[in-house]
């Protein structure tokens, strides 16, 4: 039977399949910035001649065709933060906005000079870092644990409800989900390279975003349903009615569909944040394949724990602690994928000035993904209020 285990390891070996795109196209990162200036600056000239749409246009060349294309972004969160890149990212937004909005010439001009002047500052601090054996290992171990550590939570979660549940004949179906996920994500990421030469990276983000917001209604589902089992006497009844059946078809296809989303959203990205990290390292890709080879096996470790702690731990507290962490991440995941579909002009952006990015949460500087982050909070407080004082009233009776 395949192992939920062995997933990483099996990122490792496909990865090795697809050829790296060429991102080192330029000498250094200052380089790129000089080329990327020259596009901007040419969108205000653009606009200065009234083109709205051509101008945008312009300031999408520099993102889609330089920051993204030739791995800027991702190197700016590997070895910056995501942060950084969340930053950058909604300058490029912002200045579309002005534009839109047909702001003055002052204010867009102010905009795009930000802009080259955030680049400038990431190009200055990559290139000034310098290359180091210890400096590509650590990048390359932040990547898969951060990547993957949403998708490890997510199905060693499931996985390990189910063996707490007595159905661990269902867990073939989540492994099975995983793995079709992860062969899914190598042929995005495939075809994303042999498509890397069309205007492809604004479909890419939409895809993502929409990717994502799937999961969160999938998680939100899920979590829910564990959280209606979490009282003993629920549960026991629950295993009365079912125990000949185990569990029913909609929620083992939910249990399965989560797992496969969560794996499926990070798949192709980590694999596109590799092929940049070996593109643009000279000299120590040995340290990138150690950092990714004790990254997978910091993964395993995390997936075991999970599977270890579900065993000792009482079964009320079990299935909250899960149900809470499902909710924690369909939360994150709803700001990452309004934020995706902000980046491919799906969704508008109106700054929040007073909030920063914590990428890891899913919470950006942005109403566009605060309201729904606060909304979906509410009702995960109501449900959780609701669901236990069902629980209760259904062993009181």
């Amino acid at each position: 039977m395949y192992n939920k285990s062995a997933l990483p390891i099996l990122i490792l070996l496909l990865m090795s399949l697809i050829a790296p795109p060429v991102f080192a196209a330029f000498e250094s990162w200052n380089a790129m910035v000089d080329e990327m200036r020259d596009v901007i600056n040419e969108s205000y000239d653009i606009y200065l001649s009234g083109d709205v749409n051509a101008a945008k246009t312009q300031v999408d060349v520099a993102y889609y065709g330089y920051y993204e294309k030739f791995g800027f972004e991702k190197t700016v969160m590997a070895y910056i933060s995501g942060s950084r890149a969340a930053k950058v990212e909604y300058q490029f937004s912002l200045v579309k906005k002005a534009m839109n909005n047909r702001a003055s010439k002052e204010e867009v001009r102010a905009g795009l000079d930000a802009l080259i002047e955030f680049l400038r500052a990431d190009a200055n601090q990559l290139d000034g870092r310098g290359e180091s054996a210890i400096g590509v290992f650590l990048g390359s171990l932040l990547i898969i644990v951060r990547e993957g550590f949403e998708a490890i939570i997510i199905v060693g979660a499931i996985i390990a409800y189910l063996v707490k549940s007595g159905n661990q004949s269902n867990t073939k179906a989540v492994y099975w989900g995983s793995l079709i996920a992860l062969g899914l994500s190598v042929g995005m990421a495939w075809l994303l390279n042999r498509l890397a030469g069309a205007t492809t990276g604004q479909n890419q983000e939409i895809i993502e975003g929409a990717t994502m917001l799937i999961a969160v209604g999938v998680l939100f589902y899920v979590s829910n349903w564990m959280v209606s089992k979490a009282e003993a006497g629920a549960w026991s009844n629950y295993i009365e009615g079912r125990v000949q059946r185990g569990i029913n078809r909609g929620s083992m296809f939910s249990l399965a569909f989560a797992a496969f989303l969560a794996v499926f959203r990070e798949g192709a990205e980590t694999i596109l944040f590799y092929q940049a990290l070996f593109a643009n390292t000279q000299t120590y890709s040995n340290m990138v394949w150690l950092g990714l080879g004790i990254g997978c096996l910091a993964l395993v470790i995390i997936y075991l724990l999970i599977r270890v702690l579900s065993i000792k731990l009482p079964l009320k507290p079990f299935f909250l602690g899960t149900s809470v962490l499902l909710f924690i991440m369909s939360i994150a995941f709803t700001g990452s994928g309004i934020k995706e579909l902000q980046e491919g002009n799906v969704i508008g952006v109106t700054p929040v000035a007073w909030i920063g990015s914590v990428d890891i949460l899913g919470i950006y500087p942005t109403l566009e993904t605060l309201i729904p982050q606060l909304v979906l909070l509410a009702v995960t407080v109501g449900t959780f209020v609701i669901q236990i004082r069902r629980n209760r009233a259904a062993v009181a009776v």
